[in-house]
């Protein structure tokens, strides 16, 4: 069933699941689907709230029909020699734009980001990411300033005009730190409102508890983060001693 295209029928059903705020791991079930498939099948077209079953029926048979060319490697993109499957990567790369997209992330910015991660050399430049999503280049100045604003890309400058953006490795330590960070300032904000309403009022031991959750949330998330972190650098990358060795 998975290997199919899916029907006007199990997109109207998608519709109806989506309007009755089902999840897509729900909607997926009832269709025997796999979930990454209802995804990405929404995302694509229009989204939680602009999918309409009978549009993106007929957005799916424009691509079939759709001759198909030869397309140049697109800059910014796995490099080649390596084995991959060309489809597959790109089935990948959607998979994962849904997700950041279903976390919250703005649609460009989750390809974006998508395109960093899965790039060989973790880094691209403006140029290469206009090229590759064929969008233009205040679109990606824009993704590219709300994932420096949460400290998930960095940019150093190759010469006067052209900047390269690169991913870390250390990407998600970062990105889980300051969520937890920010879990910590909301404790300190509500402890702030028990004092101001008083602790013996309804609202004032609400906040209590706000606080109190998150202070242990913040503090247990920090803590894991840097067992984890430490752990991981401390261990040598799969196959780089040994195997040499062998």
């Amino acid at each position: 069933m998975s290997g199919r295209r899916l029907t006007q029928q199990e997109r109207q059903r998608i519709a109806r699941g989506l309007a009755e705020d089902l999840p897509y791991a729900e909607i997926a079930r009832g269709l025997d689907r796999p979930t990454s498939t209802i995804t990405r099948e929404v995302m694509r077209n229009g989204g939680p709230n602009g999918y309409r079953a009978d549009l993106a029926h007929l957005a799916t048979e424009r691509r079939v029909r759709r001759p198909k060319r030869t397309a140049p490697p697109r800059r910014g993109a796995p490099a080649p020699g390596f084995g991959r499957d060309d489809a597959a990567v790109h089935e990948y790369e959607e998979t994962f734009t849904a997700l950041l997209m279903q976390q919250g992330m703005p649609t460009m910015t989750a390809r974006v980001m998508t395109c960093l991660l899965i790039a060989d050399t973790g880094s691209v430049t403006a140029a290469e990411l206009v090229q590759r999503l064929a969008v233009s280049p205040a679109t990606v100045s824009k993704a590219i300033a709300g994932l420096e604003g949460q400290g998930l890309i960095r940019r150093e400058r190759e010469d006067r005009r052209r900047e390269r953006y690169f991913v870390d490795g250390d990407v998600w330590y970062e990105s889980t730190i300051e969520s937890a960070r920010g879990m910590l300032r909301l404790a300190e904000v509500a402890r702030q409102g028990v004092t101001v309403l008083g602790r013996e009022t309804p609202a004032g031991g609400r906040l209590e508890n706000m606080a109190r959750f998150g202070d242990h949330i913040g503090e247990s998330i920090i803590r894991a983060a840097d067992q984890v972190r430490e752990l991981l650098h401390s261990q040598p990358p799969a196959g780089s001693e040994d195997d040499a060795a062998g």
